[in-house]
């Protein structure tokens, strides 16, 4: 394996002991410089597994779609310490998602294609499969919906990164542009919109939009939603009004200037550090090469230690460019375009395009 893939330097108890001291109120200023340390090598441990996992999804979802979107990330800090916050009973290493692959098909036929040759063809595969989640016959109740596949890292050559665990997202554009939606929301209006925390005329909007989509993909719609489709019209344009989603939605994507990362060389880059800074409109971009992990990594975490307590949020992905990178993680660059073409299409017709 190349030698700028960090390996694990803590054991799990360390690992737990930090998270703790993460979501304490309680500690010292070094007790917390000592867990930051330790918890971002531990998420940096998972990119060597990572990128195993994102190249072979990138290449069964190509051979079904050349044109399907594959990428990767790493886990935020604030995400690590809502979720550590939100479910007590859990400790570090067992969060299950620290590194994630995404891979977003043109339907829903090319989703149950792709889910199908993880279940169905993979004799062999050494890795395996820890937890299967399909939101996609189940959506929660927030109206999220995709499939979720989370495996426990295994190699044959070295133990080093074995049971760490990798999440795979398989998603359609349609569901895609509806999660991106509910993010760039939620970061204007600082309310975690995906956890089912916040207003709840927004709550319900996306609720009420993610049930019309799956009418749309023909899957089974989200709780506590009309199956009506003129009872869920009717209500989807009253929300939308009320909330002036039109208007908000297009005054955040008009709102965003974007820095950094626009040169030829930034083109050929591996990894991306992207810090949103929602309150000055901007977004600013850091590319490096895959070689250049490690500083990728110190870099990541000195930005979080210094936005912990700002209404920002950065992220380190991996994509094949900067326009995938943008259509991977559209909700950084605020573009929710797709997600309103789908809402004035069923306010106005009723009916969703999938295309």
């Amino acid at each position: 394996m190349p030698k700028y893939y960090p390996k694990p330097e803590f054991a799990k108890n360390q690992v737990n002991k930090a998270g703790d001291i993460l979501i304490s109120t309680s500690t010292t200023d070094t007790e917390k410089d000592y867990a930051l340390l330790v918890i971002n090598n531990w998420r940096a441990s998972h990119n060597f597994p990572l990128n195993t996992f994102q190249m072979r999804l990138r290449k069964l979802a190509k051979k079904i779609n050349p044109e399907s979107l594959v990428a990767q990330r790493i886990k935020r800090l604030a995400s690590i310490k809502f979720k550590l916050e939100r479910f007590p009973s859990m400790n570090m290493a067992q969060i299950q998602d620290i590194g994630g692959c995404r891979a977003i098909m043109k339907d829903i036929v090319e989703v149950d294609a792709l889910v199908n040759k993880y279940k169905h063809e993979s004799r062999g595969m050494k890795h395996k499969l820890h937890v299967e989640d399909d939101y996609i016959l189940r959506p929660k109740i927030t109206g999220y919906r995709g499939v979720h596949l989370v495996y426990k890292y295994k190699s044959d050559k070295s133990t080093i990164y074995d049971n760490l665990k990798i999440e795979i997202q398989i998603r359609t554009l349609m569901q895609h542009a509806w999660a991106t939606a509910v993010e760039t929301v939620g970061t204007f209006i600082r309310q975690s919109l995906k956890s089912s925390q916040g207003e709840e005329d927004w709550l319900r909007f996306f609720a009420l939009m993610s049930s019309a989509m799956a009418i749309t993909e023909g899957k089974p719609t989200v709780p506590n939603t009309p199956l009506d489709i003129d009872a869920l019209r009717s209500e989807i344009t009253l929300l939308s009004k009320k909330l002036d989603v039109e208007g908000h939605l297009t005054t955040f994507r008009n709102s965003i200037e974007v820095l950094g990362g626009g040169d030829r060389r930034a083109s050929r880059s591996h990894y991306y550090l992207l810090e949103l800074d929602a309150s000055a409109g901007r977004v600013y971009i850091k590319a490096y090469s895959q070689t250049q992990l490690a500083t990728a990594s110190a870099d990541y975490i000195a930005i979080e230690k210094r936005i912990a307590n700002d209404n920002r949020d950065a992220v380190l992905v991996s994509a094949d460019s900067i326009d995938a990178l943008k259509l991977a993680y559209p909700n950084y660059y605020l573009d929710t375009d797709l997600f309103l073409q789908h809402l004035k299409r069923f306010t106005r017709t009723g009916q969703l395009s999938l295309f």
